[in-house]
């Protein structure tokens, strides 16, 4: 399945309530109220990272605080943050926009994650603790039952925790910061990936085989199979991006 390019802002009155429909959806049934920007935030940041909100959804400020029951201005606020994190696009003549990626953002998104992944495998490959060790075996063993058993939520999600038991291991801080202020985009875009057939049975294939490398404590196989990884995902979803500008 090709991952759909990003849709213009609707323009016509009639789509508006749709629009509004959906956004109410995708964050209904929220409760709990920290600080309220702060949690508006939290409620919109999720909703896009797990594509309920997809990209070139527009984002009304009236819509989104009546569905939370919240007033504009907290809105408005998380908006603008969101927009700062390269989530969502805010202009003058259309207003606020869940922002998709062009080729060059996917490009440059796997550049960054493969700098960034090498350092964390091969440290996680020399110093990962026993306990972790065995959690990555655990994984392994059920990614590989998810991958026949039909069930793409819970194999999405065991995908990701394979990647999120990986940055666990970063102790340096200032490099944590910046795991930090991508990890957004990167469950995002793979999130989209998740959705090319195949493609999910293939990320399991080649995690077993960087957690091979880890659990032999080799952190040069660990490295050659994350590259070989990232590639993969990258040629697959610039493939699936095909002619379109955006996703």
């Amino acid at each position: 399945m090709t991952i759909p390019a990003r849709r213009s802002p609707v323009r016509s009155t009639e789509a508006i309530p749709e629009s509004a429909d959906r956004v109410r959806a995708a964050l209904a049934g929220r409760q709990s109220r920290p600080k309220m920007t702060d949690w508006v935030l939290g409620e919109l940041r999720t909703a896009i990272i797990e594509l309920r909100l997809p990209p070139g959804e527009p984002l009304r400020e009236a819509a989104i605080a009546e569905s939370l029951g919240v007033s504009k201005t907290p809105v408005r606020e998380a908006l603008s943050r969101l927009e700062h994190e390269g989530l969502v696009e805010l202009t003058s003549f259309k207003g606020a926009v869940v922002s998709g990626y062009t080729r060059r953002d996917l490009v440059e998104m796997y550049e960054l994650r493969e700098l960034i992944e090498v350092w964390v495998v091969r440290r996680a490959a020399t110093d990962m603790d026993d306990a972790s060790r065995e959690r990555v075996a655990a994984l392994m063993e059920r990614s590989r039952r998810l991958c026949t058993s039909g069930r793409s939520s819970a194999l999405t999600r065991a995908v990701e925790e394979f990647d999120t038991l990986l940055y666990e291991q970063v102790t340096n801080t200032r490099i944590g910061t910046l795991v930090d202020n991508i990890r957004a985009h990167l469950t995002r875009i793979g999130r989209m990936t998740a959705r090319i057939p195949g493609r999910l049975e293939k990320s399991v294939a080649e995690h077993v085989t960087i957690a091979g490398a880890l659990l032999a404590r080799d952190p040069d196989g660990a490295e050659a199979a994350l590259r070989v990884h990232i590639a993969s995902l990258r040629e697959d979803q610039l493939r699936a991006l095909g002619d379109a500008d955006v996703i």
